[in-house]
């Protein structure tokens, strides 16, 4: 007999399948949204925040749960490597 999948379980495998592809899956008002990592990342770094649930503002309404805290570390290290990334591929774009 097949043991069906927990709804944790059908997300795992989603995720873990269309990671193979180069894609991500987030929750978009709980329902599951995927998208090509690449084009995922053309977004100004406020709607990649928004999206992943991880803008300052979000985070900080989880102030009661410790995780916040490192919530708001990601926020503020993905807005860095977003802003050098900018910067980078600007830089690359006078050699073209």
């Amino acid at each position: 007999m097949k043991k069906e999948l927990n709804k944790f379980e059908k997300y795992r495998d989603l995720i873990l399948a269309e990671h193979k592809k180069d894609n991500i899956v987030f929750s978009s008002i709980n329902i599951p949204q995927v998208v090509n990592l690449d084009k995922f990342l053309t977004q100004h770094i406020d709607g990649i925040l928004y999206d992943l649930n991880r803008s300052e503002e979000v985070v900080l309404t989880f102030i009661e749960d410790e995780k916040w805290i490192n919530d708001y570390a990601v926020c503020k290290v993905i807005r860095r490597l977003k802003e050098q990334n900018d910067k980078l591929r600007e830089e690359l774009k006078k050699y073209d």
